[in-house]
């Protein structure tokens, strides 16, 4: 085994802002001018898997701030293994997207659907399109499709958008047994072809959303596969950056101009971000982690503090994966292929977040005057490398971090 230095002769990255302004140009060609870190600014508290998956019982652990409704169930033993607030209603943002599927469906078969549809609901599922959401919504009846699918599922704290915003699907409450319910409909109760043609679709989630937003989140980044997802984010000002290509506009889900409360005291103002779905061989558990966040809220620290509450989590079937959490700085920091600059950009990062580290290795160096980097960590879940210069340590070497072995 090779030792790891836990100090590198290079000066450290706690320089001062005002130090690196100087430099900030020569950023900008290769990570789209990132944000400088704070005066002071300290970093993350490393999370293991063997720190996230401990067995024994917990209350769910939920980040300063942040309103949460938490719902667990495990399909093997018929009981629920976390609930937090599981009645509280929230604004459902694209986890709507399931009961306007399911409404579809209803008395559809998968296989005799046009393929336009088929093309709808792919989209809606796996990359949370908007606009065939708004497709559904105002072509079989708007409000009436909450209506219709309360009824038939039994839920008892859905309700449909407020007064005055009929239009606006992502305004449907729910609340996390509800969101059990949806799923254990899915999978328990509705045609076999049904179900098959919804699940195979959350299995494909794709990390970037049709708005470029990462929603690879929560239960996807908390968990090995296999695992089932259907996210929801809302008010978040930020542009999305993931993949390849700039970000795109501000997501606009059902979301704009919103009142500060809808029916029942939902809240339709604050940042929304939720993550829904199955973990474990054979859909063993049924998780629903809804959240909201403090105005203002960045969408990397929304991400970063519903990925902690997840892991937090006792989830039957569920396995963590290897590595070490580090939070990062900066904004649109790039993960590429290879640990080099140059035309090998896979995605970006949301500003702020927090990735898992599987390990590290020497590549390009990275300079940014009065300092310089040639460590880069390898993110197991992007498939590719950052900058170490981008991590949240003082040391250019990661201290707890592996060698990445030479054929990564």
């Amino acid at each position: 085994m090779l030792r790891i230095s836990r100090h590198s002769p290079t000066p450290s990255r706690r320089t001062p802002p005002r130090t690196l302004a100087a430099a900030a140009a020569l950023l900008c060609l290769a990570f789209t001018c990132a944000a400088l870190p704070h005066p002071g600014a300290a970093a993350a508290e490393p999370r293991t898997a063997d720190d996230t998956q401990s067995t024994a019982p917990r209350t769910p652990q939920v980040p300063a701030g942040v309103t949460a409704g938490v719902a667990v169930f495990d399909r093997q033993t018929g009981t629920f293994t976390e609930q937090l607030n599981a009645s509280a209603t929230f604004r459902s943002a694209s986890v709507v997207k399931l009961l306007l599927a399911l409404d579809f469906l209803w008395n559809r078969s998968p296989a005799g659907i046009p393929d336009a549809d088929r093309a709808r609901l792919d989209a809606m599922l796996r990359s949370s399109q908007d606009s065939a959401a708004n497709h559904y919504w105002s072509t079989y009846g708007r409000p009436a499709i909450a209506d219709r699918m309360i009824t038939r599922l039994g839920l008892v704290d859905t309700a449909p958008p407020p007064a005055g915003y009929e239009g606006y699907w992502g305004y449907t409450a729910i609340s996390a047994r509800d969101t059990v319910k949806i799923y254990r409909h899915i999978l328990e109760t509705a045609p076999g072809d049904v179900r098959d043609f919804i699940m195979q679709r959350l299995r494909q989630s794709t990390r970037c959303a049709s708005d470029s937003f990462d929603q690879h989140f929560g239960i996807a980044a908390a968990f090995n596969r296999p695992w089932a997802v259907k996210q929801g984010w809302s008010a978040f000002s930020a542009k999305g950056t993931c993949g390849p290509g700039s970000g795109t506009s501000t997501r606009t889900q059902a979301g704009s101009a919103a009142p500060a409360t809808g029916a029942a005291g939902v809240d339709l103002s604050r940042p929304a971000l939720h993550t829904t779905g199955t973990v474990g061989t054979g859909d063993r558990s049924i998780v629903a982690v809804l959240t909201l966040h403090p105005d203002g809220t960045s969408y990397g620290k929304a991400y970063t503090d519903l990925g902690r509450l997840t892991r937090s989590l006792k989830v039957p079937g569920g396995t963590a994966p290897t590595g070490t959490w580090y939070g990062t700085w900066g904004s649109d920091v790039a993960v590429r292929n290879d640990p080099a600059l140059g035309d090998n950009l896979l995605t970006r990062l949301p500003a702020g977040v927090e990735v898992l580290v599987g390990c590290q290795k020497k590549g390009q160096a990275v300079s940014v005057p009065p300092y310089t980097n040639d460590w880069w960590a390898y993110l197991p879940q992007y498939g590719g490398y950052v900058t170490n210069i981008y991590i949240s340590h003082p040391d250019n070497q990661l201290p707890d971090v592996p060698l990445c072995p030479e054929q990564r």
